[in-house]
């Protein structure tokens, strides 16, 4: 065991976050949990993946840990590793561990931007076995009845350098996100950032117009997450046009074409 005992409380999510339903996900994913099925949650950036995780984990009352992954990540930032202190050394887990000890859905975010060989780490969670050997510690872990893997990815980004093996991918469930239709999106965006539908309508145009644009000059287009932004800047007082500038132009691209092209959007509805 760690030498240090958690709390599972401290990881649960005790306010309910706030989602609206797309495609009877919810009640796939509550099947899903019944059976402890790794899940694999698959869609392009700011869709609502992690705020639905979020949800998922305040609806079921279970902690919820969520790790945002890196190409930096080493197997031992999920499972764990040795600290020096005074005292000498001792055992430190990692979030995978914890989460397998306390019974956490474990939820690692952008799963594909860690390295292949950390994530084979994670392959005896994810079928019968349900355990986890901590290889340094001399420790096989069994996973708490409770325990559940979530990992999410946007495969717009894949590459041959970026995706999962098939090996890892076989081994869970999926669920496939993208953004709200329109009107389901207006009404996000209106309750989100508090604002009138008249402007999250027009919000969501231009977004609607960005997204036609994947592909032709943008690697991304402008998600709900992005949307929410302009809307509560707007909300906040500022102007319209330098709202939607500073959060559906400037962080989407460099090319003083596409901002041509994006501002002229954006002073379609707000100029």
């Amino acid at each position: 065991m760690s030498d240090l005992i958690v709390d599972p409380q401290q990881y649960v999510i005790t306010k309910e976050p706030y989602y609206e339903e797309v495609n009877s996900e919810t009640s796939l994913y509550d099947a899903a949990y019944r059976v402890r099925m790794p899940m694999m949650l698959k869609g392009p950036t700011g869709c609502g993946k992690s705020r639905f995780v979020e949800y998922m984990a305040w609806k079921l009352q279970k902690p919820l840990i969520t790790v945002a992954c890196n190409e930096d990540m080493t197997a031992s930032d999920l499972v764990g590793r040795f600290l020096l202190d005074k005292d000498g050394t001792k055992w430190q887990d990692g979030p995978l561990t914890t989460a397998a000890r306390i019974g956490a859905i474990c939820y690692l975010d952008e799963v594909v931007e860690a390295r292949q060989d950390t994530t084979v780490v994670i392959h005896p969670l994810t079928d019968h076995r349900r355990t986890l050997p901590l290889d340094k510690k001399g420790e096989l872990v069994e996973a708490h009845p409770d325990f559940q893997l979530v990992i999410s990815y946007n495969p717009g980004y894949q590459s041959l350098m970026k995706d999962l093996k098939q090996s890892t991918k076989q081994r869970f469930g999926g669920l496939d996100f993208d953004y709200p239709e329109e009107d389901l999106e207006v009404s996000i965006v209106s309750k989100e950032a508090g604002i009138d539908k008249e402007t999250a309508s027009k919000l969501v145009q231009i977004a609607h117009r960005a997204r036609n644009l994947k592909g032709h000059g943008l690697d991304e287009g402008i998600s709900t997450r992005l949307l929410v932004y302009a809307a509560q800047l707007i909300s906040s007082g500022v102007n319209a046009d330098v709202a939607c500038s500073m959060t559906m132009v400037t962080p989407l691209t460099d090319d003083p074409d596409m901002r041509d092209t994006l501002n002229a959007a954006v002073q379609t509805f707000f100029g």
